[in-house]
């Protein structure tokens, strides 16, 4: 099954809130005929167009293929939470890395943040960025290390952007009782992802960026010159660039036994004005620690944008609405009452470990993707690092590619099978006890 077509239209955003309030940007050209590059990116997202664009600036003459139309994926159906961390607890990334590469990780991750500001602001990107974004434990018994966790990189990194929470201070943010302690990172930030990569496509396209929309890749024919192949085209470029993250499917092996696509939903409220308020009393975003987890924040309209829920299949559910209320409801039983305006699901991509894989694949290719729910600001930057390293400053990129990156159990055929009775497992305990 080809996720890029499963459960989308060809050459259409999926019937968001985000499509509904985006920026206007023309269509870019289908790929037709051959053309020649320094680069070629593959994915139309925030690590291709963040590697296009910053490729472009540093004078290479660049080519990217977006299968369906730029921001069409992940990068905008996604919660918009711009934070600044990893999916591993830096104390583990110390014992794991050694304390000098899980220095440069922390920084990094820091530095994420700080790229996709730099870019609203170099570029005056339209997309609604507002500061904060809360972790909370569903668990009582998480509270403690949370916090031992908050106090290590205070401590250990100087971060002082951490602000720790108890259950009253959950209850005073979120106007709900179900939570137990956390912390508000208010270094962190959170944006309209959607208006974010059509504002990052209009600059790649202005520094030069030749982008081909609804130009699907069938084959990458490796050499020097790579090949990429499409439909009506082809590519040569010097090196290649994999920005497909969940939408990879057979182009690569390597990377496809490494990262596995999964799907998550979210819903919009209709506008509710005052009430919103009552929800969030500040306007942050907020992720929960069950481990389907629930995201949320209020949107410049007054919604509130509800990402949740969980569905093992290649396939979208056809009640999304109902699948993503049930946690709703459970947070927020008095938008029992509401509307949903809008409804929707898209496809990211998780690994075995929760870190990114970083690889260089046949000498000139190179690959980020598997982002694991913190695509947003690893991607942009990944974009960046990725074009430091074809540019010959690969420091950074030779660190993240020094985290193991195992396979899943059973390689690309079996691997889903063994993923979904985790899930279910995982899903399980959150719902037992607390």
């Amino acid at each position: 099954m080809n996720l890029l077509y499963s459960n989308d239209k060809r050459g259409a955003y999926p019937d968001s809130w985000y499509a509904a309030t985006a920026n206007t940007l023309p269509a870019f050209p289908a790929l037709k005929g051959t053309q020649k590059a320094d680069v070629c990116v593959i994915g139309g997202g925030f690590t291709g167009l963040s590697s296009a664009l910053h490729l472009a600036e540093r004078g290479y003459d660049v080519v990217l293929l977006e299968a369906q139309r730029v921001g069409w994926g992940a990068s905008g159906r996604n919660g918009g939470q711009v934070a600044g961390g990893w999916n591993k607890d830096q104390r583990d990334l110390e014992k794991q890395q050694g304390p000098e590469d899980a220095q440069r990780l922390f920084e990094i991750a820091r530095d994420s943040v700080t790229c996709v500001r730099e870019l609203v602001a170099e570029h005056d990107i339209q997309c609604d960025l507002r500061d904060g974004v809360a972790h909370v434990d569903w668990h009582a018994r998480d509270v403690p290390d949370a916090h031992a966790s908050a106090r290590f990189v205070q401590e250990r990194y100087g971060y002082d952007q951490l602000e720790l929470l108890d259950r009253d201070g959950c209850c005073d943010l979120m106007g709900t009782g179900v939570y137990h302690g956390g912390t508000l990172d208010w270094g962190a930030c959170h944006i309209h992802p959607l208006n974010f990569a059509l504002g990052l496509a209009k600059a790649a396209a202005a520094a030069g960026v030749r982008i081909f929309e609804q130009s699907e890749v069938s084959k990458i024919v490796e050499g020097q010159p790579v090949s990429i192949v499409t439909r009506h085209g082809r590519v040569e470029a010097d090196f290649l660039v994999l920005g497909c993250n969940g939408y990879l499917g057979g182009l690569n092996g390597q990377v496809a036994a490494r990262v596995m696509p999964i799907n998550n939903f979210i819903v919009a409220t209709e506008p509710l004005s005052d009430r919103a308020e009552d929800l969030l009393r500040k306007d942050v975003a907020v992720a929960d620690s069950k481990f389907v987890v629930n995201y949320f924040r209020r949107s410049a309209d007054n919604r509130i944008l509800w990402g949740g829920g969980e569905s093992y299949g290649w396939k979208f559910p056809r009640d999304i609405r109902g699948l993503v209320s049930k946690p709703m409801l459970e947070v927020y039983p008095r938008l029992r009452d509401v509307k949903l305006d809008y409804a929707w699901g898209g496809t990211l991509a998780i690994t075995m470990n929760r870190m990114p894989v970083f690889a260089r694949l046949g000498g000139n290719i190179l690959n980020a993707s598997g982002y694991s729910g913190h695509g947003v600001a690893l991607a942009t930057l990944a974009g960046r690092i990725t074009a430091d390293a074809i540019a010959g400053q690969a420091e950074d990129f030779d660190i993240l590619e020094r985290v193991p990156s195992p396979r899943f159990p059973g390689g690309t055929l079996l691997r889903w099978p063994g993923l979904v009775l985790a899930m279910t497992w995982y899903a399980m305990r959150d719902r037992l006890g607390r």
